[in-house]
């Protein structure tokens, strides 16, 4: 909200002031008011895009999991991908959010390019739903609609009901402020200077990049959209320049889906490609139609034949734009859509992949994204996937301790060291990502979900030290004193150690995929876990009687590697019991 107002701000002052200064000392401008004029607008402006915010976050609210949830599992071919993708953001209110959301999906493997490219497809199309919103423009119920949405935000007990009464609020104030610039705007009905310069945005270009560079700025297609109509709602633009800002906002909004894959994998920034590469395509293909567009549009549309001149424009052209806003998208779905494996492979040549050095690699955060705070569903599962990355790391440094410990290896004592490191570094992008997030209002369900993941990145980050200031430190004293544990002890350390790991890769699993199947598993490992190290420890205590001092040291360090692994499997255990008691 405050990057679109510092930005609407100046705009709507050149808008302004720039015709003002072309005309001055015209007859015509004794005639504006543009003190109040430009209080008008800006106060009208300001009520617009908060109502668009309240609107958005309500919506996203009530129903911003569920659809998240879809997006994820009933994406199986193109085609219901770009069904889920367009119910997803016509419900969202933010294509924005759809988009960062298959990134991250993609760059878990969740879903794979080809699919992604439908509900990107499907994404354009719920985006224009703002836009039909805003053209019926029903001005004269706004205050009941502010009123009636208050009431039920005020009165209502369940929290989702509270959400619909939210999203009913910043209805009506989307409504209120267009009636305000509206009533702000009408003065320049008859101000030649404005109504000429507005005649250069017939030009297909200029509209078209002015469009792509303002949604660029404000990252957010749906406002550019709704403002062309309210322009158009007293006149100011005609048909196909709103078609051609229109246009040129699909361009600029894939600026977000750029900005969503900076420090992202490989298949992050593919998926954003697709975005880019569609609406491109899309735009180039009408670019030569935009009077065939206009034809259709208004063949489609309904006219007002009792009105004339600019009171029939400002009544047909504002649904005008917002139906060939859809129609664009729709038709545009509809002749790419079979084309999805071809985007797929196009993108596949453009990003290839890159070539790892073989030294270990820096690890930094691949899906926390601050964009999506203000969607607590979509932020939360956002932190489950680094989760996942986290428990990678995790599951690897495991893996990693048994072959330095049989080794005596001080050179891989020091690299399962380093790997800390990298899981201290994603612990606290994460700790940091969920501070942030719990600032913003959650729901019920939501909270629990916000605990259960800082427990559980907790938990891992505590394996983690684990192994690297007490298994490690161990390896480092059997190699300095040449201590080799016997063939038998050495067998049920690396059983147990089998053990362990199983363990963390399903705990690790429980949680990124919110499941209790793996959290049952885990527990199940128990009597498997306590056999192993009650025979380690009965064969430690029976070597004990005839054991010299060297050989009282040795079994000193095996005593506390088997009980470091038997601490580990207990962490592991903590996160199934969440989980398991989560879902049942």
């Amino acid at each position: 909200m405050t990057r679109i107002l510092s930005v609407m701000c100046p705009l709507m002052i050149v808008l302004s002031v720039a015709p003002a200064a072309a005309g001055l000392g015209a007859p015509e401008a004794q005639n504006v008011s543009w003190g109040g004029m430009l209080m008008g607008l800006f106060g009208g402006l300001a009520l617009f895009l908060l109502g668009l915010d309240r609107l958005t976050e309500s919506l996203k609210a009530a129903a911003g999991s569920r659809l998240q949830s879809c997006l994820e599992r009933f994406t199986s071919n193109r085609f219901s991908g770009a069904l889920i993708g367009a119910l997803t953001t016509a419900m969202l209110q933010s294509s924005s959010v759809t988009t960062v959301l298959v990134v991250g999906f993609v760059s878990a493997g969740v879903m794979s390019l080809s699919h992604s490219v439908g509900v990107i497809m499907g994404a354009n199309i719920g985006s224009t739903f703002t836009a039909q919103i805003i053209a019926f423009n029903v001005s004269g119920y706004a205050l009941s609609l502010v009123a009636g949405g208050f009431a039920i935000l005020t009165f209502a007990r369940r929290e989702q009901f509270r959400h619909y009464g939210g999203a009913l609020l910043g209805l009506g104030l989307i409504f209120f402020g267009m009636g305000i610039m509206t009533d702000a705007m009408v003065p320049l009905r008859s101000y030649p200077p404005f109504l000429e310069w507005m005649v250069e945005m017939a030009n297909p270009l200029i509209g078209l990049l002015i469009g792509a560079l303002f949604t660029a700025l404000i990252q957010s297609s749906a406002a550019t959209t709704g403002l062309v109509i309210i322009m158009a709602s007293q006149g100011f633009v005609s048909l196909p320049a709103g078609i051609a800002l229109a246009l040129g906002a699909n361009i600029g909004t894939c600026v977000t889906a750029m900005l969503a894959t900076l420090g992202k994998p490989r298949a992050a920034l593919r998926a954003a490609t697709v975005h880019v590469l569609f609406n491109i395509a899309g735009v180039l293909l009408w670019l030569g139609f935009i009077d065939q567009l206009v034809a259709l549009t208004v063949t489609l549309s309904p006219q007002y034949l009792d009105l004339e001149g600019m009171g029939r424009l400002a009544a047909e052209t504002p649904r005008q734009i917002a139906n060939a806003n859809t129609l664009f998208n729709v038709v545009n779905t509809l002749v790419f859509i079979g084309f999805a494996p071809i985007f797929a492979r196009l993108v596949m040549m453009l990003v290839p992949d890159r070539k790892e050095p073989d030294k270990l690699p820096v690890v930094a955060p691949q899906y926390l994204d601050e964009r999506l705070l203000d969607t607590p569903a979509a932020a939360l599962n956002l932190v489950r996937m680094e989760i996942g990355h986290l428990g990678q790391e995790v599951g690897q440094m495991t893996q990693a301790i048994w072959p330095a410990l049989e080794k005596l290896d001080n050179n891989l004592f020091r690299d399962v060291k380093k790997r800390d490191d990298a899981i201290d570094l994603l612990h606290a992008a994460i700790i940091r990502y969920l501070s942030l997030l719990g600032k913003k209002e959650l729901t019920e369900s939501q909270a629990h979900d916000y605990y259960l993941l800082s427990q559980a990145a907790d938990t891992l980050e505590r394996i983690g030290d684990i192994i690297e200031s007490e298994l490690v430190e161990a390896g480092f004293r059997m190699a300095q004193l040449h201590l080799h544990p016997g063939k038998q002890i050495k067998e049920l350390l690396g059983r147990l150690h089998a053990f362990i790991c199983s363990a963390v890769e399903l705990a690790v699993r429980a949680v990124s995929e919110n499941d209790s199947g793996p959290a049952q598993e885990v527990l199940a490992l128990r009597r498997d876990v306590n056999e192993t190290v009650e025979g380690a420890f009965r064969r430690q205590v029976a070597s004990m009687a005839a054991s010299d001092t060297e050989r009282l040291k040795l079994l000193q360090l095996e005593f506390e590697i088997t009980d470091k692994l038997k601490q580990i499997y207990s962490l592991t255990k903590r996160i199934a019991r969440l989980y398991h008691a989560h879902n049942e």
